[in-house]
């Protein structure tokens, strides 16, 4: 039979309230009177309850994480795995744990994740992009629960999100190839479902117009972020001459499919076609020739995750959405 709260209590001598206090690190109890209901807590190997915490604090100390989308990202994605991780670590420190909510039986059931949450009773929820969102994560937004968003805009009484600034990510290829006297550009995106897609794109056609470059509609393809994409993508746009003599690939996955289909075509990167793609995963830097890419901060992006959602569930105040600051690296493509 399991231990409760009371249990501990009639064994120490003491009330509920003080054993609850003291699992709750509260100041205010006589230190010997810690002492043993410590030690009985130990002896006895008892597990405080979310119930038995929320007495005190109102707080489980658990987040949820949702890979959102019924065409979701999951857990070997470079890029938001790199994102987690350090969202991780940093609401770790602040002494939460991490619930990840599976949707694979789930999405088929269209279930509920505010429902989860509240059973649950998770104190926030991390939702990270992916295609075709789910209706039910606007419910999860609009409820109580506070929730920050990574790559997906949100905007409900206790949310906010944190992207990389997509628009000033693109322009900062469109001016490098520009200074570099390229004027015929090729542009690989996502699907314009997408918030990140569409912010991309948006920011690709300004700049372009902006330094009045020509835009040729059949150079303009999508895919879905994942190399075999920007692979089909590439040998679309390979398809009729005159080639293009720059392609700005919206993730670096795209980017190394397209590598590909350019080096099977019989050209060179970067003799005949320059190749710029976006993320900066680790594979960039071992590709033949080494990719150039458009630096997103994932350490900083889980980072400030972390500070958003503590502080949205700290308090009624609303958080500002963040856009973080993208870095050119130029490599050898």
């Amino acid at each position: 039979m399991s231990l409760t709260i009371q249990d501990i209590a009639n064994m120490a001598g003491v009330s509920r309230a003080t054993v609850s206090k003291i699992i709750n690190n509260y100041a205010g109890v006589n230190e010997n009177t810690k002492k043993k209901v410590m030690a009985i807590i130990n002896e006895t190997g008892y597990s405080p309850t979310f119930s038995a915490k929320s007495l005190a604090t109102k707080k489980s100390n658990l987040i949820g994480v949702i890979y959102a989308g019924k065409i979701n990202v999951d857990f070997t994605h470079p890029f938001f795995n790199q994102v987690v991780s350090s969202f991780k670590k940093a609401v770790g420190l602040l002494g939460y744990d991490i619930l990840f909510f599976s949707n694979e039986q789930f999405k088929q059931d269209d279930g509920s994740y505010l429902a989860r949450c509240r059973h649950f009773h998770v104190d926030g929820c991390l939702i990270i992009a992916g295609d075709d969102i789910e209706d039910t994560i606007d419910e999860l937004v609009q409820s109580e629960i506070p929730c920050v968003g990574v790559d997906i805009e949100l905007k409900g009484p206790k949310s906010s999100f944190v992207t990389t600034d997509n628009k000033k990510l693109s322009a900062r290829v469109i001016e490098h190839f520009y200074m570099n006297d390229l004027t015929d550009i090729a542009y690989i995106g996502g699907e314009q479902d997408s918030f990140v897609a569409t912010t991309r794109k948006q920011g690709f056609l300004e700049a372009m117009t902006d330094h009045s470059l020509p835009i040729v509609e059949d150079w303009i393809q999508e895919g879905d972020f994942f190399d075999e994409s920007g692979y089909q993508a590439m040998k679309q746009i390979l398809k009729q001459k005159p080639y293009p003599r720059a392609v700005y690939a919206t993730s670096d996955l795209m980017a190394l499919g397209a590598l590909r289909a350019i080096l099977e075509h019989g050209l060179s990167v970067p003799k005949d076609i320059r190749l710029v793609g976006c993320d900066d995963i680790e594979a960039c830097r071992y590709s033949m020739p080494r990719l150039s890419t458009v630096k997103q901060d994932k350490e900083m992006i889980g980072k400030l995750a972390a500070k958003m959602l503590q502080a949205l569930i700290d308090s009624d105040k609303e958080v500002e959405p963040i856009l973080v600051e993208p870095e050119l690296v130029v490599r050898e493509s």
